[in-house]
């Protein structure tokens, strides 16, 4: 509502165009549709505390205001980066008086993942006993930052993304406020989409900006860059984000499917990830999911992380995408990690066995009387350069750890154990 010394063109645009209702809001049909959790909710005239998890500008808070108006509860809006204890406690305390009145009230937390351990469990009596129905927003995930107790009394809700649809719906609603339409051919118009990253508000804010030039002439994407200030992509280097992206490059790469990785690795670049990180999850995969299969694999990765410090960036970062381009199309295996686990589960089950005598080293008169060595044959001096002998613990039965597939250099592997096999079966 505008003052007697505002009109409402002096507003911002995100504020003249805040949704008055929830079917207004765009991209979170998942959620308030009439079958989805929230809207179920309405229509049962009963709201449950939620926690409404997605990225900034995805109508948290504005969702959270239109939920008190629509089920006539009072809305106090608290910012977990600025309160502390007293704030709450007035909260609480207004709210219980509200509540002996006949009056609820839908407390909404912002950054609630700011507030430490002990803050979150004091919603917990509160929340129970019905003093306060809470709506927490966060950007981070609720499970990692959240209590497990405040959690199992609340609800997740998952935002999404404006997606191209949501976003489109909001340049129309802008163009219609604005009364003309702004000066962008179709690929500007495209290009101002992408340039949002799903923020509702960033992209309100940025047609804004745009709303402030002539009609004429339309800007294409060059002149739409030089015209806005692109800003940095949500990215935290600590944070789910880090996370999820360094899974996706490491999942393209395991599917062989080269580009996308390229794509994940740009990504975690332009958010200013280290490049040192990547190399190192690079060797990392180059022997879990490649290892024997291309031996070259963990000498490409090493090499790349030294051209890398040697040159630093930005051009040392063409020897990780050189390394990327390598590792996604290189042949695939686990069975060297898979090996190793098996042998550690079995050492670990087997317990403190001894070697077998004939492999163990006799120093001393007394180790050879004892029949430390005895029996042991040397390798080299047999015809096949191979004795057969047991190497296992007596009393444990041989077993197979590591089983190479039949792809890359592996299948050259299989065949020498193989071959190992047949001679160990006929010498024993």
């Amino acid at each position: 509502m505008s003052t007697l010394f505002e009109t409402d063109e002096d507003r911002p645009l995100a504020d003249r165009l805040r949704p008055a209702s929830l079917d207004e809001v765009v991209g979170q049909d998942h959620l308030l549709g009439p079958t989805a959790p929230l809207g179920r909710m309405l229509a049962a005239g009963k709201l449950a505390s939620i926690i409404l998890w997605g990225p900034p500008g995805c109508g948290k808070t504005t969702i959270a205001r239109l939920l008190a108006e629509r089920t006539a509860l009072e809305f106090e809006p608290l910012s977990a980066v600025f309160s502390g204890v007293a704030d709450l406690r007035k909260v609480f305390d207004a709210a219980a008086k509200r509540r002996d009145m006949g009056k609820g009230t839908l407390l909404f937390v912002d950054e609630i993942h700011r507030f430490n351990r002990a803050q979150q469990d004091g919603f917990l009596p509160y929340v129970e006993n019905g003093t306060v129905v809470l709506v927490g927003a966060t950007t981070e995930n609720p499970s990692f930052e959240l209590n497990g107790a405040l959690l199992s009394r609340t609800q997740v809700m998952v935002l999404h993304r404006l997606d191209d649809a949501a976003l489109e719906t909001l340049i129309g609603r802008a163009e219609a406020v604005l009364g003309r339409p702004l000066p962008l051919d179709d690929d500007a118009r495209a290009a101002l989409k992408a340039m949002a990253d799903g923020d509702g508000r960033y992209f309100l804010n940025l047609i804004e900006a745009l709303a402030t030039l002539p009609p004429e002439p339309k800007l294409d994407a060059a002149g739409l860059a030089e015209a806005v200030q692109r800003r940095a992509p949500a990215y935290d280097k600590d944070r789910e984000g880090h996370f999820n992206l360094i899974s996706a490059l490491h999942k393209s790469l395991r599917g062989s499917d080269t580009d996308a990785a390229l794509y994940w690795m740009a990504r975690m670049l332009d958010g200013g990830e280290d490049p040192l990180y990547l190399c190192r999850r690079l060797a990392r995969f180059a022997v879990e999911d490649i290892g024997l299969a291309d031996p070259n694999a963990v000498v490409q990765a090493l090499a790349a992380w030294d051209v890398f410090e040697r040159l630093g960036s930005p051009e040392g970062e063409l020897a990780i995408a050189q390394l990327v381009i390598y590792l996604g199309t290189a042949p695939k295996s686990n069975a060297a990690y898979k090996a190793l686990g098996a042998a550690k589960r079995a050492a670990k089950s087997t317990g403190s066995l001894m070697p077998p005598m004939h492999i163990l080293n006799a120093p001393t008169r007394m180790m050879k009387d004892l029949g430390y060595a005895k029996g042991y044959q040397y390798d080299h001096d047999t015809a096949e350069g191979f004795s057969g002998q047991n190497y296992f613990p007596d009393g444990m039965e041989r077993q197979v750890f590591y089983n190479p597939p039949e792809r890359g250099f592996e299948r050259e592997i299989r065949k020498r154990l193989d071959y190992w096999a047949r001679l160990r079966q006929k010498k024993t």
